[in-house]
């Protein structure tokens, strides 16, 4: 079988997309739903299968996230001479 754009994904079961992220399967179907993660549903019956590297974009959009929230609060606490490195430092306690 030639190597195509399809045989070269991996696709996770729910459960194990849930297992990675360390939550339900409700949730990771939730995410699926909201066009968060890509998920596709198969065979007959059809089960819903989670494409992984959705899972990881996923993965380094919250990690991201997290990193510019951390900024933004460390931002929010400086004072400007401490930003700028030059004046007297004012804290307003």
């Amino acid at each position: 079988m030639p190597d195509s754009p399809a045989s070269a994904m991996r696709q996770l079961a729910p459960a194990e997309a849930a297992e990675l992220l360390g939550v339900s399967v409700d949730e990771v179907m939730e995410l699926v739903h909201t066009a968060q993660l890509r998920g596709i549903r198969v065979g007959s019956p059809a089960r819903w299968r989670i494409d992984a590297d959705s899972l990881t974009h996923y993965l380094d959009d919250r990690a991201e996230e997290a990193r510019r929230m951390a900024l933004w609060r460390q931002s929010n606490e400086a004072s400007f001479p401490e930003l700028w490195s030059s004046g007297r430092i004012r804290h307003g306690d």
